[in-house]
């Protein structure tokens, strides 16, 4: 069986507290990895390494720094494929949904190259007589990260490079259901130069996590995850007096008004819906559909539904594959089997689903709910599986006013071929990321993520410019310097003489 180690202190460290997690195959069910569970004193040799490094690594050279991460922007797009095929083998989603997944975060290894310019501070000159000012942005420290399962190499891409491009060294704990991309992304670091101690890798679970946040010499916090735990970090790390991002869970909407291109906006809640099985804090899991138009909208999205294949990840013909854990996999189902005690048509049911040839594995098929109540389970719980709901409003007022009442403000949607519609649904939307006729409006790598109300605790979202005012911190300098022609008669200034 395959061991999964902690990297520390640039090489791998074997696991002993004696704690194993055990990490499945989802397309076959077997156990096929154990991975080691970090102590607090695993956690704070970690945290050490990465303290021991920043003394140099903090005031190494911006040319220096970004050398590094061009080399390592070479190594993962020579590699995308390997680390692809280590998320097929533990997360279970499709190889080509891997590929995009490494493909978003090297969009923000990218960026991190280009930090100097990021990093650039201001200068008032003259503000009073002989007196300037400028201010500089300057790195954390030690700053950790805590990374979610769906997207195992992504969400840490979206974190390390630009804390280390910003001079702070990084320890980062990984989901122990996938952990092996974490891993192949420090050695990779490793391999493009990145000094010993500045990347880190602990496994474990909640011990671990508990430690980071409590530790003396951890600066700063980010975190992905669900929206319970998103709360616990940010209270938790903050009355520790640590800086925190903590991006919580999501119940996404998308609103289809009168006008819209139908084929489109099935096409679109389709692959928004059931992309990487709906384990995305992306995923559209409310569709909003305003006037007549929702018996038709919902015919289009049934008819594209089922002609999903779905299969193991390492099946090019697969387009959803399993969900990561068997748990999961039932507490999904049981949203769909009580769908209709609480007052929705089941559409389609997945949760009878079972593939040839891979009976054991964490199977189910794309449901789809119409005439959902806002009071169900169902819309009311972040579900994180291939299920979509359908709810019903006569006019964009309701619908708007029914995405608004939402304790969650990800992301959302509008799909409306009226710019008049869209910019004043842009405006009145209480969400943090916005699409027009865009179903999972992802920001590139120089805007930042991030989402509203209990989707975001802490101030800054993530990546773009907000990544990096968070993992910097500003300083002010306020200059006077008096001018050589008033300094006392026969000073000596080390200028040049001349006779």
């Amino acid at each position: 069986m395959k061991t999964v180690n902690h990297w520390i202190g640039g090489k791998t460290v074997e696991g002993a507290s004696g704690n194993w997690g055990q990490v499945t195959d989802p397309a076959t069910g077997a156990v096929t990895t154990r991975v080691a569970l970090a102590s607090p004193e695993e956690v704070d040799a970690a945290v050490t390494a990465a303290k021991a490094a920043y003394g140099t690594w903090g005031t190494s050279s911006l040319s220096a720094r970004t050398g590094i991460l061009f080399s390592y922007r070479a190594l993962l797009d020579a590699h995308r494929d390997e680390i692809a095929a280590l998320i097929t083998a533990e997360h279970g989603k499709v190889h080509s949904d891997a590929l995009g997944e490494v493909a978003r975060g090297l969009e923000i290894v990218e960026l991190a190259c280009g930090i100097t310019t990021q990093l650039k501070g201001e200068l008032s000159t003259q503000v009073s007589s002989k007196v300037d000012v400028s201010s500089i942005r300057q790195p954390l420290g030690v700053v950790a990260g805590i990374t979610p399962f769906n997207f195992p190499a992504m969400v840490p891409m979206w974190m390390f490079p630009l804390a280390v491009a910003c001079g702070n060294t990084f320890v980062l704990k990984p989901s122990e259901k996938d952990p092996s991309a974490a891993n192949l992304l420090a050695e990779l670091a490793a391999e493009a130069g990145l000094p010993d101690g500045v990347l880190n890798v602990v496994h474990g679970d909640k011990v671990a996590v508990d430690s980071l946040l409590a530790h003396p010499d951890v600066a700063a916090v980010s975190f992905v995850g669900s929206t319970p735990i998103a709360r616990h970090i940010h209270a938790t790390a903050s009355a520790n007096g640590k800086r925190v991002q903590a991006l919580g869970g999501a119940k996404n909407h998308m609103l289809v008004l009168p006008d819209a291109d139908l084929d489109a906006a099935a096409d679109a809640a389709v692959s928004a819906a059931y992309g990487s099985a709906g384990e995305r804090c992306m995923a559209i899991s409310a569709v909003v559909a305003v006037g007549a138009i929702g018996d038709e909208l919902v015919q289009k999205i049934r008819e594209r539904a089922e002609k999903i294949k779905i299969g193991p990840g390492t099946d090019p013909a697969s387009e959803m594959g399993p969900l990561i854990t068997a748990a999961h996999r039932d507490k999904v189902a049981s949203y769909v089997t009580g769908a209709a005690a609480q007052g929705a048509e089941v559409v389609l049911d997945g949760t009878g689903l079972r593939v040839g040839g891979y009976e054991d594995g964490h199977w189910i098929g794309l449901s789809l709910l119409d005439h959902v109540s806002t009071d169900s389970d169902a819309y009311r719980d972040e579900i994180f599986g291939p299920v979509l709901c359908v709810l019903r409003t006569e006019t964009y007022e309701e619908g708007v006013a029914l995405m608004n009442a939402s304790p969650f403000g990800n992301g959302t949607a509008i799909f409306t071929r009226d710019g008049g519609a869209a910019r004043r649904f842009q405006l009145e939307i209480e969400a943090g990321m916005v699409g027009v006729n865009v179903p999972i409006p992802v920001p590139v790598g120089y805007h930042s993520f991030g989402g509203w109300k209990d989707s975001l605790f802490g101030d800054h979202h993530i990546y773009g410019n907000d990544g990096v005012h968070f993992y910097t911190r500003g300083k002010v300098v306020t200059t006077r310097w008096p001018d050589p022609a008033d300094a006392p008669s026969g000073v000596d200034l080390g200028f040049p003489r001349n006779h």
